[in-house]
């Protein structure tokens, strides 16, 4: 639960707190569109783009001064759904055409492999605790399960091939690489962009939607109070896992039909302190002044700075170089 980083705001004085959020959120735009333009083919200069990329995204970590290991911590709820995409990618999935190999790997499922696997799982589950980054030492794990697999031979019931193809690999890290950085960017922005400063930029990018009379504010305030409670509910519900725990619940170690039972015990408190919070938060929105759909005032007003249209342009330019190299080069 405490690894969800979408939603908090970490207070700063760096460049990128200051900029206006509307063009905090049109730059995201416009950088995720680029990167989802490189197609993915598994070739050389597309991977190098895409490697730009990343080091940009680093970069304005790095000037943004949001400790990288938080930005990290962020990547650790899809850590196994990236480590499965890429598995899929290079040992499964075969290229088009006919390319030269780079490796050819065998891997033998014996009866030294499976003791070896036995314990070496044994000791994750005993070491893993003692372990500061656990998500490189999960990574490292299942490499070590694949070279067990490749090295132990004795004893063998029988064994399979691994063909590895360059464009296969180049594909997976690919993928690997550009689903992390579209979650770095969009974490940078709710790290260093407060909720009512988002709010103020949905609304003031959406404002044109107002002609077609949608109402822009109404949306804007939705999405704003959503990202500023997600962190909220998940702080919840770890307290009532913590709760239920203290009485004997194991989250861990239970049957199926336990679980059910334990995530029905969980998913109902949570639901009642959704429903109370909402109720708590428009009573204060209603004794506040706040009306639906009435025009309101603000105490700041959003203007656009030099620094501002800088930005703009950089994040301009890097995307039209980005559509020159995938479609005209």
């Amino acid at each position: 639960m405490n690894n969800m980083t979408i939603g908090q705001y970490i207070p700063g004085d760096s460049w990128l707190h200051k900029l206006d959020p509307r063009v905090k959120m049109i730059s995201l735009i416009f950088l995720l569109i680029s990167i989802f333009l490189i197609p993915i083919q598994g070739n050389q200069v597309d991977v190098f783009i895409l490697a730009g990329f990343l080091l940009l995204t680093i970069l304005l970590i790095i000037s943004s001064q949001v400790p990288i290991l938080k930005v990290l911590q962020g990547l650790r709820p899809i850590l196994f759904l990236l480590t499965f995409t890429v598995l899929i990618q290079i040992l499964i999935v075969t290229p088009n055409e006919k390319v030269a190999l780079t490796q050819s790997v065998s891997f033998y499922i014996s009866w030294s492999s499976i003791g070896a696997l036995v314990l070496w799982f044994i000791f994750y589950q005993w070491s893993k605790k003692w372990i500061k980054f656990k998500t490189l030492y999960f990574l490292f794990s299942v490499f070590m399960i694949f070279y067990i697999q490749s090295v132990l031979p004795f004893g063998s019931l029988f064994d399979y091939e691994v063909i590895l193809y360059e464009e296969t690999v180049l594909r997976a890290l690919f993928i690997f690489f550009r689903i992390i950085i579209i979650i770095m960017l969009t974490s940078l922005l709710t790290f260093t962009t407060m909720t009512t400063d988002i709010n103020d930029g949905l609304e003031g990018i959406l404002f044109p939607l107002k002609w077609i009379k949608l109402p822009v504010d109404v949306l804007a305030m939705m999405v704003s109070l959503t990202l500023r409670y997600i962190p909220t509910l998940l702080i919840e519900t770890d307290k009532i896992m913590k709760a239920q725990a203290s009485r004997g619940v194991d989250f861990k170690e239970a049957s199926l039909k336990e679980k059910v039972t334990q995530v029905i015990s969980l998913l109902i408190p949570v639901f009642v302190i959704s429903f109370k919070r909402a109720e708590d938060l428009a009573n204060a929105m209603e004794v506040r002044g706040y009306v639906i759909g009435q025009k309101r005032t603000k105490i700041d007003v959003l203007k656009v700075k030099y620094s501002d249209l800088v930005s703009l342009l950089i994040v301009v330019i890097i995307m039209l170089l980005t559509i020159y190299q995938v479609f005209f080069s």
